[in-house]
């Protein structure tokens, strides 16, 4: 059987596996499906609901079995009735990113925001992000002018005017930083924890687990890897982005690996609260179609299997 992983640069650990063949070893019969290449759905209205991308593909055929992302794309897939289930986390991710302004602006805080345009690449953690930052001011989704911008044009936005505040991330925050003199709105540590995490189908988990297995254990020797040589996998990002006709930094894909947790950890009753507590936001301001309750999504032999190998191979 072919396994079909899916992978795109914004899951580091996923992106660096695809590239230095550590799981072919344990499973010569995969192939790679890049996210990007995939063909996209029209582009969702970020005041009234979510992208279902990540998570439909893995139900739908030219698809993949095997996905990781930021934070939010799982809660989309189970609030659309989707039987997925989380395969493990990374360690919190807090120095990613955080949600800024120009310092010309002359917006200072959160309560700032009203009826601003806020750029985020919706669906992603930085939807997460802003709704957290909101809420903790006592404001509501429909309070803002949120503005889907791609991960890598955020920041140029941000600096032409298009946008009053920007969620960002690294690398790309700081070729912004180096341009402009940002204010920090709110940062991510002490909103949430912002992890990296992977998920499957019910069905994959249940009938292929030697499969899976073979997923986690090669991920966590590749995260180990990745913390050992971060030079030589930021290499692939920068490789990656010169094939498509862009240009990336080396020095600032390294720093911003070696800012970034590695390795797959257990999902924890913490994380679970998190996502629930997302969950149960989203549905609130009318982005999420329904109610989910994330405990659904656990099966307790995965983190055992996930125990089983952090202990094994990340040194």
């Amino acid at each position: 059987m072919t396994i079909r992983i899916g992978y795109f640069p914004n899951n580091n650990s996923l992106f660096v596996l695809r590239h230095n063949g550590l799981l072919e070893r344990y499973l010569p019969d995969v192939e790679w499906v890049d996210l990007r290449e995939l063909s996209a759905p029209p582009r969702v209205d970020p005041r009234q609901g979510l992208p279902t991308l990540h998570s439909d593909w893995l139900f739908e055929d030219g698809g993949y079995d095997f996905i990781g992302t930021g934070f939010t794309p799982p809660i989309t897939g189970l609030g659309q009735g989707r039987d997925l289930v989380y395969v493990g986390i990374s360690g919190p991710r807090v120095e990613n990113g955080r949600l800024v302004s120009l310092e010309s602006s002359g917006i200072r805080n959160v309560a700032d925001l009203c009826g601003k345009r806020v750029g985020i690449a919706h669906g992603s953690w930085q939807t997460t992000l802003a709704l957290l930052a909101l809420d903790r001011e006592g404001l509501r989704w429909d309070d803002i002018v949120p503005v889907d911008v791609d991960v890598n044009d955020g920041g140029a936005a941000l600096v032409r005017g298009d946008l009053d505040a920007w969620v960002g991330a690294y690398p790309g925050l700081a070729e912004v930083e180096a341009a402009a003199q940002l204010r920090t709105l709110v940062d991510t540590e002490g909103l949430f924890s912002h992890p990296s995490l992977w998920f499957v189908r019910r069905e994959f988990a249940e009938n292929h687990r030697p499969e899976l297995e073979a997923i986690i254990t090669a991920l966590q020797e590749s995260d180990a890897w990745i913390v050992a040589n971060p030079r030589e996998a930021a290499r692939y990002f920068v490789d990656d982005a010169e094939r498509r006709g862009g240009t990336a930094d080396l020095d600032r894909w390294e720093a911003a690996l070696r800012g970034r947790p590695f390795g797959i950890g257990t999902v924890t009753d913490d994380f679970l609260d998190e996502q629930q507590r997302s969950a149960d936001l989203l549905y609130a301001n009318g982005l999420l179609p329904r109610e989910i309750d994330v405990r659904d999504a656990v099966l307790p032999w995965i983190g055992e299997a996930v125990t089983a190998r952090v202990s094994t191979t990340m040194v």
